[in-house]
């Protein structure tokens, strides 16, 4: 591995272990710290923020928070997910059922939802608030090619749906039947319905209406209370919005481009650690996501019309056809029905046409690169030609491309300031045969000569002598015939 590709995988792994020291940190902020009070404070409301998808850094966090709340009157959970991973939904859902104080679900503000994992945790609550209009349900389970799981998939996840909303008091029917048949409801019909408790504008509403209320078996009095925000800390956030499907798609077109710079151009190190690294990240990324497989293979179809364009030169409609696919394959790639997520338009035209541009003018440059004639090395001199600079009987020397070589001639004797043509390089010693009678004058072989040995460029100390010999000979001829 060579200098750059050493110091590039280190940079690489130091940004892999500030990621890994951040989702170890603690998982609250700095305002979830213990504060000092006194025996007149009433207890702190503890407040923890769960919004965007529900994935294992959150859940991490929000577990953590309603652990910790043993000091709090009660923990306000603000919910705004479309969903989530099963594993991280069902252990927020056991901290809640486990906490040590009453917890109080509020979907805010107006416009938020709970929506399929989201409705199993909203459930779970002591008490469940929601702002109007927002909505909750749609809670059937989606997997990875996003569409609805098998049928044992789906029974349980309806039974344990319907055992919390048993254990709350709630409508369990309804609560079955938004893992079924995926029906979600408004603010309004959902305490209508026994799904949610009560309605409130805000927070500021919702603390009101909860003073004096019996929740979780204690009465409530958050009137005077300080909110303690127990939300996750900057870092985990920072990482939890990285989990989106424009970062997603970002991720899984730079882990090709790595990749396949690697495999055109390999020895450079840094672009296949680079592809690996966020190929990795790009799966565990779509794991969270509701993704369709479908969508994903046009995505590599679309990588292999580009390769097979390169392999088959002139025929640019592969191209097409691989941006075409690309296209189809960003916008399709994740299901909308069941998080209403998808890629950026704006995103997605981008880096389509950045992915088209690399494949198209970066690759297909270094592939002609590496096909195209050799202009180093000794592969470079074969065929070119030269002028000998003395009697090559087999032995003696040439010039080619203002260099001197010792050369050894194959097929006979060649004259001096005779046209060579070079066979091949074995060791210091170039093999040559007679070449083109082009230039073939004593007079044009000894101006050339001449000319390299002023320039100093002439290897070796028999053909320096040998130039010096002619260019003396030539002169006491000029002599002799000026007599």
């Amino acid at each position: 591995m060579d200098r750059l590709g050493c110091r590039g995988l280190r940079v690489l792994m130091i940004a892999v272990g500030l990621a890994v020291a951040a989702l170890l940190a603690p998982a609250t902020g700095s305002s979830a710290e213990p504060v000092a009070t006194t025996l007149s404070d009433p207890p702190s409301v503890r407040l923890v923020r769960l919004s965007g998808v529900v994935d294992p850094l959150v859940a991490n966090s929000v577990t953590r928070a309603i652990e910790a709340s043993s000091g709090s009157q009660f923990v306000l959970l603000e919910l705004d997910t479309p969903g989530g991973m099963d594993g991280a939904m069902r252990d927020i859902v056991k901290a809640i059922l486990d906490a040590p104080v009453p917890v109080v679900g509020f979907v805010a503000p107006s416009g938020a939802r709970a929506a399929s994992a989201g409705t199993f945790i909203l459930l779970a609550c002591d008490l469940a608030a929601m702002a109007p209009g927002t909505n909750v349900g749609a809670a059937h389970p989606v997997g990875i090619s996003g569409d609805v799981l098998a049928e044992k998939v789906t029974n349980d996840a309806a039974a344990y749906i319907r055992s919390i909303a048993q254990a709350r008091g709630r409508n369990a029917d309804w609560a079955e039947s938004a893992v079924r048949e995926a029906v979600a409801v408004s603010a309004e019909e959902a305490v209508r319905l026994n799904v949610a408790d009560l309605v409130a504008a805000d927070r500021a509403d919702l603390l009101a209406q909860l003073e004096g209320r019996e929740v979780g078996g204690a009465i409530l009095h958050p009137a005077g209370s300080r909110i303690q925000d127990a939300s996750p800390s900057g870092a985990v956030d920072f990482l939890h919005r990285l989990i989106s499907p424009d970062i997603a798609f970002l991720l899984l077109l730079l882990g090709i481009v790595g990749i396949a710079a690697e495999v055109t151009h390999p020895g450079v190190t840094v672009p296949g650690v680079v592809g690996v690294l966020a190929l990795i990240l790009a799966l565990i990324e779509l794991q969270m996501l509701p993704v369709r497989v479908g969508a994903l293979a046009l995505i590599l179809a679309a990588v292999v019309l580009f390769i097979l364009d390169l392999k088959v030169a002139g025929h640019a409609f592969l191209s097409m056809f691989g941006t075409g696919a690309l296209l189809v394959g960003g916008f399709l790639l994740f299901d909308r029905s069941s998080m209403s997520v998808h890629v950026n338009p704006g995103v997605l035209i981008g880096s389509v046409l950045a992915f088209t541009a690399f494949f198209t003018f970066a690759l297909s440059a270094v592939l002609r690169a590496r096909h195209g004639p050799v202009l180093a090395g000794a592969e470079a001199l074969a065929g070119i030609e030269g002028v000998a600079t003395s009697d090559l009987a087999p032995n003696g020397f040439v010039r080619a491309r203002g260099e001197t070589w010792p050369a050894i001639a194959e097929g006979g004797r060649i004259p001096k300031g005779g046209r060579v043509r070079v066979v091949r390089l074995e060791g210091l010693h170039l093999r040559v045969r007679v070449g083109s009678p082009e230039g073939n004058t004593q007079q044009g072989a000894l101006a050339e000569t001449q000319q390299g040995s002023q320039q100093g460029e002439v290897v070796g100390g028999p053909s320096e002598g040998d130039a010096e010999g002619d260019a003396t000979n030539s002169n006491r001829d000029g002599g002799a015939q000026g007599e």
